[in-house]
């Protein structure tokens, strides 16, 4: 019977847990508002991760959304080696991976699809409904 799961993809799930738990509870940064671990990438030997990231709540007059991201993934990048100390202590592992912390986009272009999907069939009903019209008449 072969493993479902590699090693490396149930220590990143359990590690996607602590650093989202971490990143809730322990960072108090501004810049970073509210993240939201969307995955995690660990090499095969463990020794290094990719975390990815998206931002909620990110308004701001003074800045752009570009710049708030960039801003807020410094911030991560910055905290790094405080998330992994606190990492260290949650989880047992001989080595502690080291992290850098990327944007995750996916959640915003799939948003940004699903509403011009609503966008496409909301026009196809106007559309049918004005045909309706005319051949009623």
């Amino acid at each position: 019977m072969a493993k479902e799961f590699s090693r490396s993809q149930r220590v990143a799930q359990e590690m996607q847990k602590e650093i989202a738990i971490i990143l809730q509870r322990e960072i108090k940064d501004p810049r970073i508002g509210m993240a939201t671990v969307s995955g995690v990438e660990l090499s095969r030997d463990l020794a290094y991760g990719k975390v990815f990231v998206t931002f909620f709540n990110i308004a701001n007059d003074d800045k752009s959304e570009a710049e708030m991201v960039a801003e807020g993934i410094k911030a991560l990048n910055e905290a790094s080696g405080f998330i992994r100390s606190l990492l260290g202590k949650a989880m047992r592992l001989r080595i502690i991976p080291e992290l850098t912390f990327e944007y995750d986009s996916s959640l915003v272009d799939g948003m940004r699809m699903s509403n011009l999907v609503s966008n496409v069939i909301r026009n196809d009903e106007e559309r049918r409904s004005g045909t309706d019209d005319k051949e009623e008449k």
